[in-house]
């Protein structure tokens, strides 16, 4: 099934696209979640070294695993305010859903930053998507919502996303702690100004629905 969204939606975080020449970051509308369901279902994280923290859905199994992840994502849509906001994104490649790319702020109007999360099915990864997703996501919120700061984290064997934050100008920022199937294992905190983000920052990513969103997020420019 390819992945096509068209329709004009009501709320307009669902109308925010992101476009590079590899791939586009659509607004997670349910026809998008719907295509992604196979993914979800052949599983994201079935085998060692585990990527995400407690709690997680992709842990479960059986229709637990898809149910648990659609009320997260839904969950996650109707708790948009001032305080705290997370924007969910399809990562569409070559017509296909392959996975998603979240951006979140707490107190954003304050504080001006963001966190990132993001996950591949297996048979998207080793391609630099990857990459490519965090740069899209990444020029939304600095070049669309004027962030000061963007953090992430990941744990210590989690090579893939500390290689792209390294890669893509974040210096590290501590270091912390988390569970994953219930057992403790330490984070690596990384951390990228705007300054740094300028100093890498590309002229072939475009942004769509962006200034329609604002007044949601409380954001005022």
């Amino acid at each position: 099934m390819t992945a096509s969204a068209t329709t004009t939606h009501p709320y307009p975080p669902l109308n925010l696209r992101v476009t590079t020449p590899r791939l586009e970051l659509r607004g997670a509308t349910d026809e998008l979640l719907e295509q992604l369901l196979p993914v979800v279902r052949a599983g994201v994280a079935d085998a060692p070294p585990y990527p995400f923290d407690d709690p997680m859905s992709f842990y479960l199994d059986g229709p637990d695993r898809e149910w648990t992840w659609l009320r997260g994502v839904w969950n996650g849509r109707a708790q948009v305010n001032e305080s705290f906001w997370r924007l969910y994104f399809v990562v569409v490649a070559d017509g296909e859903a392959v996975g998603m790319q979240d951006v979140f702020g707490t107190d954003f109007g304050t504080f001006g930053t963001v966190g990132t999360f993001s996950w591949l099915g297996p048979q998207a990864r080793g391609k630099g998507l990857g990459k490519e997703m965090r740069q899209a996501i990444l020029h939304l919120a600095f070049e669309g919502l004027r962030a000061r700061e963007a953090g992430s984290e990941a744990f210590f064997d989690n090579t893939a996303s500390n290689h792209v934050s390294e890669a893509l100008g974040y210096t590290p920022n501590g270091t912390g702690w988390a569970t994953r199937l219930l057992e403790p294992a330490p984070l690596h905190r990384w951390r990228l100004t705007r300054e740094q983000w300028t100093a890498h920052r590309r002229s072939d990513i475009t942004l769509s629905g962006v200034e329609a969103c604002l007044p949601v997020l409380g954001i005022t420019t």
